[in-house]
């Protein structure tokens, strides 16, 4: 499953960061790396961006950046 999966409230551990060059570094330095616990908190009108709790601040992200981040859910792990 992917962080753009999530439902509203649902929180879930980061498992991996896909992408490529300059975007994976961008989501590292971010704080999105391997065993974070996420929860997506909102989700935009129109359904992008979303925006997500990870250690102890809001961060957004655009649909097609939160599909290279995989994610376990409480129920999967």
């Amino acid at each position: 499953m992917t962080l753009n999966e999530l439902n509203i409230g649902s929180s879930a551990v980061i498992k991996s960061v896909g992408g490529e060059g300059p975007l994976r570094l961008r989501l590292l330095d971010m704080g999105l790396i391997p065993h974070t616990r996420v929860t997506l908190q909102k989700v935009a009108p129109m359904g992008d961006p979303i925006e997500i709790l990870i250690r102890g601040y809001e961060l957004t992200l655009r649909i097609d950046d939160a599909k290279n981040i995989e994610v376990i859910t409480e129920e999967e792990e």
